[in-house]
């Protein structure tokens, strides 16, 4: 059924966005992100001499080809005086405050046209299947829940994972992204990845709307690779770089809402003893961490100090994607007395305990038997580079990361 509420509610939301002829820029933008909230794929043809967006089309397929073709159109600029146009409802009607054309031509066929493709995508006997693919945008966030609020599923679309490509050592020095697993050399694989911070960092951050300096961000997120696997303190960050705590979380807001950076919350035990309370950062693609130190290939990696870090955060990662477990039950425990567990997920009422070992003789610690008493997690699984599977004391045991997975 049509809603009067929201097809008013999108008209004005229209009328409000400058749109003279040849100018519609900012209303395509709009109308662009409607689109992808509702899961419809478009194209854009015929930009006319002088202007900035051709037009849009869209298609809805049908449940038969026997049943007629219906065409809807409607152009979306308009003529001036027209901006800043300030809609006026009243009396069942709506105005302009007198300085400005409506632009109810053609708005509300706009208008009408966007409540009827959200009132088909809506209707359950289309028979049809729809695979929304999200964004970082914030905006496309925004738009996506306004629309479909209670009927649209997230689906996290991670790099390659173990279990598609069955190579842990080279994703684990390359990472997951498909241009730099695939790249004929490491060579050519770390220049990818350099190419691919910058973009990130230059185009894609001010893209997604945020207003940071390029190379102040670089400076933050080459700081942040002293931190992967560590407490996060803000404050110490922040008197490194000169930035105010408040900046320095700003920053790592940013990273982890566009998916590099994986912010691990404490969990807290209710025992009687004094347990860390801020977060661990992790990056969440160990390429890209790689490329951050300036590792260049595995020869080097194997050599440098943060070899434990790196496969901590690697194994931690594909840990979680394998087991496709909600970012909110994973956490970390700790305590001021050296206590430590790296992963505790909660899973189908189960607490499942993970350390992360780069060792070929994983050991049990006395940190995992304090955990697993004060946790009191069902078992803990050390993982390791390795091929086998080690059972210890009670439900304790080491499993090389390629086991686990096939085991689970």
């Amino acid at each position: 059924m049509i809603n009067k509420k929201r097809l008013v509610s999108t008209f004005k939301k229209l009328v409000r966005i400058d749109s003279l002829s040849l100018k519609e820029e900012k209303i395509s933008k709009y109308l662009k992100s409607q689109l992808r909230a509702l899961g419809l794929k478009y194209a854009e043809a015929g930009k006319p001499k002088g202007g900035q967006v051709g037009s849009l089309i869209v298609a809805v397929p049908g449940r038969g080809v026997s049943e007629p073709l219906v065409l809807l159109n409607a152009h979306i600029d308009t003529v001036g005086p027209g901006k800043n146009i300030k809609p006026i409802e009243k009396n069942g009607y709506i105005y302009t405050d007198g300085s400005t054309v409506l632009g109810a031509d053609d708005k509300s066929g706009v208008a009408v046209i966007l409540e009827v493709l959200r009132v088909l995508v809506d209707r359950p006997n289309l028979n049809q299947k729809y695979l929304i693919l999200g964004s970082a945008s914030r905006e496309l966030l925004q738009q996506s829940s306004e629309t479909l609020t209670g009927r649209i599923c997230y689906i996290e679309l991670t790099p390659f994972t173990f279990n598609e490509v069955g190579e842990s050592s080279k994703l684990w020095h390359r990472g997951g992204f498909p241009r730099s697993f695939l790249a004929k050399s490491s060579e050519k694989s770390y220049l990818w990845r350099q190419s691919y911070l910058r973009t990130f960092i230059e185009q894609d951050i001010p893209s997604l709307g945020f207003k940071v300096p390029p190379q102040q961000l670089r400076r933050f997120w080459m700081m942040l690779t002293h931190t992967h696997g560590n407490i996060f303190n803000a404050s110490e960050i922040g008197r490194s770089l000169g930035l105010s705590y408040k900046l320095v979380q700003q920053y790592i807001d940013i990273l982890t809402s566009t998916l590099m950076v994986r912010e691990l919350q404490p969990w807290y035990e209710n025992i009687s003893k004094r347990q860390v309370k801020s977060p661990k950062i992790y990056f969440r693609d160990s390429g890209l961490f790689h490329s951050l130190l300036g590792v260049e290939n595995d020869t080097e990696l194997l050599r440098h100090p943060k070899l434990g870090s790196s496969w901590e955060g690697y194994a931690l990662e594909e840990v979680i994607r394998f087991l496709e477990v909600d970012p909110f039950d994973c956490y970390f425990w700790a305590t001021h007395a050296h206590a430590e567990l790296d992963l505790l997920i909660f899973k189908k009422g189960k607490r499942l305990g993970f350390e992360f070992k780069y060792s070929d003789t994983p050991k049990v610690t006395k940190s995992m038997r304090i955990a697993m008493e004060d946790l009191k997690l069902d078992e803990l699984t050390i993982i390791y580079p390795g091929s086998k599977i080690m059972k210890f004391e009670g439900n304790i045991r080491a499993a090389g990361l390629a086991r686990i997975f096939h085991e689970t």
